[in-house]
């Protein structure tokens, strides 16, 4: 009887378990004029209220790898939102057409703020978070966001660059900054020069910041991509180490201001 009793119970956790699934959806919303589409995802077998993380993507969009980062996200129990920062289904792989998309960003900062901000609504007005712990993440273009969003003085307990542009218009902005940041580099990136690392670097002491600045030896820009290399551009290249322990950087900081 017992073993009888003892299967039916595994057998009903196995089915629990079985139905628990990472949930992800297209989100529509909006920003002035332009119509965009995010992507949600959250564990369902999570209960209650937990920290969210909003994903900013890379200059290519809000494509299919900036997607599986906020599902690795949601599997460590976060309900996560990959912001849109172009418009609904607007991606590239065209480096020239990323370029423009992205610099219209990086020419106004401004906009760039209020769109990354009317994402954060998006992640902030979910049933299942935790409004007083939310942090976000950024890739290249996106980790420029993401550290203009702390700038702005958004409401964040902390933001994670990776291999993020680090120059901004206005560095007296800091001063508005209330989270904690990390900045995930590679040592031999080419794409942010000794100057804006330096600026960056001072920007933050003079706004007393915490902060921190990450180096992996041996990697250049986007280090955190797989596909980095499909378009070959100079400089810009996967690193599988680095990839994995910037990764757990930012997992070791989020156990630190969102637990």
């Amino acid at each position: 009887m017992k073993t009888l009793a003892g299967g039916l119970l595994m057998a009903a956790l196995m089915a629990a378990s079985a139905q628990a699934a990472i949930r992800t959806q297209k989100v529509e919303y909006r920003h002035g004029d332009a119509t965009l589409q995010g992507y949600l995802a959250y564990d369902d077998a999570v209960t209650g209220k937990r920290p969210g993380v909003l994903v900013a993507p890379e200059w290519w969009g809000l494509n299919d790898y900036a997607k599986g980062r906020a599902e690795q996200l949601a599997r460590l129990g976060y309900v996560v939102f990959a912001t849109d920062m172009y418009g609904k289904g607007k991606t590239t792989t065209d480096p020239k057409e990323a370029g423009q998309l992205a610099g219209l960003f990086r020419n106004d900062r401004k906009l760039m703020r209020a769109r990354a901000a009317a994402g954060l609504d998006i992640l902030r007005n979910r049933p299942q978070v935790d409004t007083t712990r939310i942090a976000a993440i950024g890739y290249c273009f996106g980790g420029t966001v993401v550290l203009e969003m702390a700038r702005s003085g958004a409401d964040l307990k902390g933001v994670v660059s990776f291999h993020g542009g680090l120059a901004t218009s206005n560095p007296a902005d800091a001063r508005n900054i209330k989270g904690k940041v990390l900045v995930l580099h590679g040592a031999d990136d080419t794409f942010e020069s000794p100057a804006e690392i330096a600026a960056f670097q001072d920007e933050m002491r003079q706004a007393k910041v915490d902060w921190q600045m990450n180096y992996y030896g041996g990697a250049v820009h986007s280090f955190t991509n797989p596909a980095a290399g499909r378009v070959g551009i100079k400089g810009v290249a996967y690193n599988e180490a680095a990839d994995r322990r910037s990764w757990q950087a930012m997992r070791d900081f989020f156990d630190e201001i969102l637990k």
